[in-house]
C-alpha cells in the first residue's frame, strides 16, 4: 500500500469489538466449547513446551538507515511507527547493525571505526574514530530502545583489511592468525580484532545503547566483492574463546551474547555449529546459533548443547531475485506453482516463520532489510518497505504484515508451546486440515495461536486456551485486501475462543489475556 501522511498511517489498534468476561479462579484445563460446523478445534496445552522466542526484526546496514532518516519528519515517525509499534505496527523487537568494517563509506559500504592500522601491528595501541552515526544505524537503534526494544544485535561482515590475509575488507580472504588459515606477514590480528568488536559494544553502550548479542562473521562460507571475510567452524570455535576473554576483561561476558555463524544456508550451518560444538572449551561460550536460508533451508533443529541448549536465529532472510512486490497471494502463480512468482508474497513468508518456529525451533526470525529507496534499489524485493525519497512517501509490502501476525503475538520470552488440530468429530486432524498453526505461552501470562490457512475458502475455529482467569481475547487477520485488521472474536465462561475464522490464504492470530 502506499501511505499518505494527511491522516495517520493506520488506524490504532487500542479498541477491538471484542467480549470479555472476567472468569475467577478459571482451571487450567477447561471443558471443551463444540466445535464450529465445518472447523477445528486448536486445543493448546502450555505443559508441552519448545523454544524461548527472542523476536523477530530486520537490520538497515548498508546504509539503508538513511532511507528512514532521510524522510520528512512526519513520514519518518510514521515509518518508525510502524516498525517498531507493538500496539498499531508491527512490533519488531530485534533489530540488526552491521559493524562498519570499510575504510570510507563510499556507495552504501559501512565504514569502520579502526580505519588505519595500528603503529606496531597487532600489538600497538588503537586508534578509534566514532562519527555518532554508525551509518545511520546508531539512530534507527535509538528510537527502537524508545519503543521499548531490548534486542540488539551487532554483527560483522569482515574485520577491517589490514586485519586480513587479503588486505582488504571485501574479497572473501581470511583473519590472520586464524588456524589453517594463510599466514600474514603483519602477524597475528586474532585478539585485535576481538578488541576491536568490543569496541564497537562499548561506543554503543556509552552513548544510551546496550549491545545485547554479538557476531563477528556474516556468511562466512561466500567471498563478495563487498564486505566478507571466510572461517569454517573450527576456525570459528578457536575465535570463540578469544572473543570471550576480551568480553570478560571488560566486564560484559554476562552482558552480550555471542552469536555465530550467519552461514549462507542451514546445512552449512548446521556443519559449522557440530565443529564448535565439538571443542569442548568454545561449546559453552556461544550462546545463540544464527544462519540464513539462502542456499539451504530448514529442515530439523540446528545441534546444540545438552546443558543450556544455544538458542536459534534465523538472522537474514530475503526474497534477493524477485521484482519489488507488495502481493500477499498470487493465485495465478499458485495455479501454476511458479515458486520465482511466490518468493515474495506475503502468504509465503507466513509458511516461511511457521516452518522456521516449528521445524527449525527458531528462537528469532530477521528479515534482511526494512527498508531501499526507488532511486538505487526500486525493482528488487530485498526489502520489506520501498521509500520514494523525492516523493517524500514509503510502500509497505504484505511481507511485513506477515511477520507481523508473528512478531504481535509472541513476544520476547514467549515460549513455544503444543497446539493440538481436531475436527468436529474429535478426531486429530492430519490431510484434512488446511491449517498450519503454533502457540505461544508470553510472559505475562496470556496465549496466543498464528494459524495459516492454505486452502481457497475460510475456515471457522474455536480455540481451547487453557488459560486460568482468561478475562479478554483479541485477534486479528491478514489476507488479500487486510493488514493485521482486528477481527471480533468471542470469550466464554470456560475462557474458550469462538466465532473466529482463518481467511481463505490467510492468517489469523488470537491472543487470550489474564
Amino acid at each position: 500500500m502506499t501511505v499518505a501522511f494527511t491522516t495517520p498511517y493506520r488506524p490504532t489498534f487500542s479498541m477491538h469489538t471484542l467480549s470479555t468476561l472476567a472468569v475467577a479462579g478459571l482451571a487450567a484445563v477447561v471443558s471443551a466449547a463444540p466445535a464450529p460446523a465445518d472447523g477445528f478445534r486448536l486445543t493448546v496445552d502450555t505443559a508441552t513446551t519448545y523454544q524461548t522466542i527472542d523476536g523477530f526484526g530486520f537490520s538497515e546496514a548498508f546504509q539503508r538507515a538513511h532511507q528512514i532518516i532521510d524522510l520528512p519528519e512526519a513520514t519518518r515517525a510514521a515509518l518508525v511507527d510502524l516498525l517498531f509499534n507493538a500496539t498499531s505496527g508491527a512490533g519488531f523487537s530485534i533489530l540488526r547493525n552491521g559493524i562498519g568494517s570499510s575504510p570510507n563509506n563510499t556507495q552504501d559500504w559501512m565504514n569502520t571505526i579502526e580505519p588505519d592500522a595500528p603503529a606496531g601491528g597487532p600489538a600497538g595501541a588503537p586508534h578509534y574514530v566514532w562519527d555518532g552515526r554508525d551509518s545511520g544505524q546508531f539512530w534507527v537503534a535509538q528510537q527502537a530502545a524508545a519503543y521499548g526494544v531490548k534486542t540488539f544485535y551487532a554483527d560483522a561482515w569482515s574485520a577491517p583489511g589490514f586485519m586480513k590475509n587479503n588486505s582488504d575488507d571485501a574479497g572473501g580472504g581470511y583473519l590472520c592468525g586464524s588456524p589453517g588459515a594463510p599466514v600474514c606477514a603483519s602477524g597475528d590480528w586474532r585478539k585485535a580484532y576481538a578488541e576491536y568488536l568490543v569496541e564497537n559494544v562499548q561506543l554503543y553502550k556509552e552513548h544510551g545503547i546496550n549491545i545485547t548479542h554479538l557476531g563477528f562473521l556474516n556468511e562466512p562460507d561466500l567471498t563478495t566483492a563487498y564486505a566478507s571475510m571466510l572461517m569454517d567452524g573450527a576456525m570459528a570455535a578457536d575465535f570463540i574463546k578469544i572473543l570471550h576473554a576480551v568480553l570478560a576483561a571488560h566486564g560484559l561476558e554476562k552482558q552480550v551474547h555471542i552469536a555465530c555463524c550467519d552461514a549462507t544456508g542451514w546445512a552449512t550451518q548446521r556443519n559449522m555449529s557440530d565443529a564448535i560444538l565439538r571443542d569442548a572449551d568454545a561449546a559453552p561460550l556461544v550462546d545463540v546459533f544464527t544462519t540464513h536460508l539462502y542456499t539451504s533451508k530448514v529442515d530439523t533443529p540446528l545441534p546444540t548443547r545438552p546443558q543450556q541448549p544455544q538458542h536459534a536465529w534465523m538472522s537474514e532472510y530475503a526474497d534477493l531475485g524477485g521484482n519489488w512486490s507488495t502481493t500477499w497471494f498470487n493465485a495465478a502463480a499458485a495455479a501454476a506453482n511458479d515458486t520465482d512468482v511466490l518468493k515474495g508474497d506475503g502468504l509465503t513468508w507466513a509458511q516461511h516463520l511457521h516452518t522456521g518456529l516449528t521445524t527449525g525451533n527458531l528462537s528469532a526470525f530477521l528479515w534482511w532489510v526494512a527498508t531501499q529507496d526507488t532511486q538505487t534499489n526500486g525493482n528488487n524485493n530485498e526489502k520489506l518497505v520501498l521509500v520514494d525519497l523525492a516523493a517524500g512517501t514509503y510502500t509497505v509490502a504484505k511481507r511485513l504484515w506477515a511477520f507481523a501476525q508473528f512478531s504481535r503475538a509472541a513476544r520476547p520470552g514467549a515460549v513455544r508451546v503444543a497446539v493440538k488440530t481436531t475436527g468436529v468429530d474429535g478426531c486429530v486432524a492430519k490431510g484434512a486440515s488446511p491449517l498450519r498453526t503454533v502457540a505461544f505461552h508470553n510472559a505475562d501470562g496470556s496465549v496466543s495461536v498464528v494459524a495459516i490457512n492454505d486452502g481457497a475458502v475460510d475456515v471457522s475455529i474455536s480455540v481451547r486456551s487453557r488459560v486460568a482467569n482468561a478475562v479478554s481475547a483479541e485477534a486479528w487477520a491478514t489476507d488479500e485486501t487486510r493488514d493485521l485488521e482486528p477481527v471480533a472474536v468471542t470469550v466464554d465462561a470456560r475462557g474458550d475462543v469462538t466465532a473466529a475464522a482463518v481467511p481463505a490464504h490467510g492468517v489469523l492470530s488470537v491472543i487470550v489475556r489474564v
